[in-house]
């Protein structure tokens, strides 16, 4: 096989409808459109969602719960996490973000224990669960919460 003998596989290339060129091409005039009706006009056709004035999927369907306005997202790290950094480093929101791992700063960042550390570090964040902060104590660290 060379690569001038390569072609598509049969059927699966499709030419592009042209409209309004004339009646030989069987899309001209009306350009499929059909006579008067609302699609037929330009800018024709209506909103999506819309059921011909028939109440509407999105407000048939019954509405539960709330969006919390003043929740908070917090960017997770596992204690595992921070066996990449040296010993005695000060980790904060910067360290992680520089060390990718945390994208983009949320409303802070929970520490949780999951993994183990084996040498000293100094973490100040936001939030740190119960486990994570005996971990990093055991192994001779500090947590400083801000």
């Amino acid at each position: 096989m060379k690569i001038n003998e390569l072609s598509p596989a049969e059927g699966s290339r499709k030419k592009r409808k042209r409209v309004g060129r004339g009646p030989g091409s069987g899309h001209g005039k009306t350009c499929c459109r059909g006579h008067k009706g609302q699609r037929s006009r330009s800018g024709g056709g209506v909103r999506p969602g819309f059921e011909g004035g028939q109440m509407p999927l999105h407000r048939r369907l019954p509405k539960r719960g709330f969006t919390n306005m003043f929740r908070k997202e917090y960017n997770i790290l596992n204690v595992e996490d921070l066996n990449r950094f040296e010993p005695d480093a000060l980790l904060d929101a910067e360290a992680f973000k520089q060390a990718g791992l945390i994208k983009k700063m949320m409303d802070g960042i929970k520490l949780l224990g999951t993994g183990e550390i084996t040498h000293p570090v100094v973490v100040r964040i936001q939030k740190i669960s119960k486990t994570a902060k005996e971990k990093v104590e055991a192994a001779g660290g500090k947590v400083e919460l801000i």
